[in-house]
């Protein structure tokens, strides 16, 4: 099925077609060098005028397959002119060729605006798409979050068991991948076991993860800052434990220019239900850390 061009466009090419050329072998040639076949050129005899032929090809183009192409080949033919040499030396030549500039920027006119138009169209159509995909993306990522949440909350029978420890810490790691953060899992340096790590935005975080039935203590705490301190400058502690800390814990942790963080379920499970992304949910905990030397700050406050 051949594809229907707007009546108006047509007409404008036609016109634009009769005014730009005036001569018969000029305008048979603008017809030949843009599609129009030699087979229906030959059946134009002497009797015929341009106008008489354009009605008849015109209506011909628009009913065959590739026509509409054909009469688009034209349009921009036409419309890219900026001289007209077959209208120069006739008696009325100025006034020639002011017609003809008034068809094709006429017929110019037109087609910008088709084309602007259909820029528009297809800028919408892509806005759509896009808007689209980030719904899709978005029910994936609330589905993948949901997975996450369903697998921590099976292991919570294993917690204080040291295959529960260990199912934990393969969790914690996907969680960061989840969220396209750079991670190690479990290491050792020096014959000390860590737990793994996450760098962010250039800060490395060495992490140590609980998974435990009872609050983390003051000990956890110490053990773990002697492996944060003896590193580099740009290194920072990750405590991640789902079972809370002790006061004691936490004040052991908060101490001036304090290197760790401390994570429980309360800021896990903002994570899972999509109120933080991981990355951000860090940032966040060390902003508070930098501001007050506090390495806890609670689930509830963390908009505050």
């Amino acid at each position: 099925m051949p594809e229907r061009l707007p009546a108006h466009f047509v007409e404008l090419v036609q016109d634009a077609l009769l005014k730009s050329y005036w001569r018969r072998k000029t305008f048979r040639n603008a017809l030949r060098r843009n599609g129009v076949a030699e087979k229906f050129l030959a059946t134009w005899n002497e009797d015929e005028s341009k106008r008489d032929l354009l009605n008849r090809l015109m209506p011909a183009l628009e009913a065959a397959e590739r026509g509409p192409a054909v009469i688009k080949q034209l349009a921009v033919h036409l419309a890219d002119q900026v001289s007209f040499p077959d209208l120069t030396g006739w008696p009325d030549e100025a006034e020639k060729l002011q017609a003809a500039r008034a068809a094709v920027a006429a017929l110019k006119a037109y087609i910008d605006k088709e084309r602007s138009a259909a820029e528009v169209q297809r800028a919408r159509a892509a806005i759509r798409e896009e808007a689209e995909r980030q719904r899709q993306a978005k029910i994936k990522s609330q589905q993948d979050l949901a997975k996450l949440q369903a697998r921590v909350i099976e292991l919570h029978p294993l917690a204080g068991t040291q295959d529960g420890g260990y199912q934990f810490e393969e969790w914690f790691f996907d969680l960061a991948i989840f969220f396209d953060i750079d991670c190690r899992r479990p290491y050792k340096v020096d014959g000390r076991q860590i737990d793994g790590s996450l760098t962010i935005d250039g800060t490395t975080y060495l992490v140590e993860l609980k998974f435990t039935n009872s609050p983390t203590d003051a000990a956890d705490i110490d053990t773990f800052m002697a492996k944060v301190t003896t590193k580099a400058d740009n290194t920072m502690g990750l405590f991640v434990t789902m079972s809370g800390y002790t006061q004691v814990a936490i004040a052991e942790a908060s101490r001036p220019r304090t290197p760790l963080l401390l994570i429980d379920s309360t800021h896990i499970f903002s994570v899972l239900q999509g109120l933080w992304e991981l990355p951000e949910l860090i940032g966040r905990l060390r902003q508070h850390a930098s501001q007050t030397s506090e390495a806890y700050l609670p689930g509830s406050k963390l908009t505050q």
